[in-house]
This record gives C-alpha cells, sequence and structure tokens, in this order.
C-alpha cells in the first residue's frame, strides 16, 4: 500500500495572472517561494507557500478553459484553510473588496465557515480552528 504523508501542493489556474498573483500574496497573505516564466509555454508558475507548511501551485496558461458547470464540476469542488477566528478573517476580506458569503455553522462539527472566491471564481474557504 501507498504511504502518503501529506498533500505536497495544490495547482489554481487562472487566465488574469497579475490580479490572482497580487489576490494570494496581499489578500491571503501567502508568501511567494518561486516565480518561472516558462516561454515554450507562454505561461507563468507561481509557487507560494501558506504558512510556511503548505504550497500553492499558480499557473497562467494561454488556452485556459471555464470549468463545465460550477461548483458541482467532478473534481475538485474547493479549498479549505483554516483560521483562527472567523469573524476577524471575515472582516478583513470584505475591507480588501472580497465578495464572502455569510458565516455559517458546520451542523456536524459544529465550526463556523463561510465561502469567498479567488479573482477566478475558484471557491475557496475558511474554516475556523
Amino acid at each position: 500500500m501507498i504511504k502518503i504523508t501529506a498533500i505536497h501542493h495544490i495547482a489554481i489556474l487562472t487566465d488574469d495572472y497579475e490580479k490572482s498573483k497580487a489576490f494570494y500574496i496581499d489578500v491571503l497573505g501567502f508568501t511567494v517561494i518561486t516565480e518561472t516564466y516558462r516561454e515554450e509555454r507562454k505561461s507563468y508558475k507561481l509557487d507560494l507557500a501558506v504558512n510556511g507548511l503548505y504550497q500553492v501551485e499558480l499557473f497562467s496558461f494561454p488556452e485556459y478553459k471555464e470549468r463545465p458547470s460550477f461548483p458541482e464540476a467532478k473534481g475538485l469542488r474547493h479549498l479549505a484553510f483554516d483560521v483562527e477566528n472567523i469573524a476577524e478573517s471575515v472582516a478583513e476580506l470584505i475591507e480588501k473588496k472580497v465578495d464572502v458569503q455569510g458565516i455559517r455553522t458546520d451542523e456536524l462539527t459544529g465550526k463556523r465557515f463561510c465561502f469567498f472566491y479567488d479573482p477566478n471564481g475558484q471557491p475557496l474557504e475558511l474554516y475556523e480552528v
């Protein structure tokens, strides 16, 4: 049996690289590990660190395609990030002009969470730990 020890990275595609780069760095506070322009693909690859533990890869591609249906397309549904204080985090997103859905409570865990979207419409979630 394969022994998986952790998630290595999450890849996100964008059609507006600069806008998405600013969102993940300036709004969510991720830090840049490496930024590479791949001439043969006319594509950027930006490796971002999340709290020094996780890695998000942001790709730009000239042939970017929208999801076939939203958000119930087959495959990845959304990404969720832990936060210590959901109300403070939501207030900061709103201050930065991010459209945030209302805070809800997970009926199974009793924990609070909310959804918001990156500049490409990728659904993201904050989940209070």
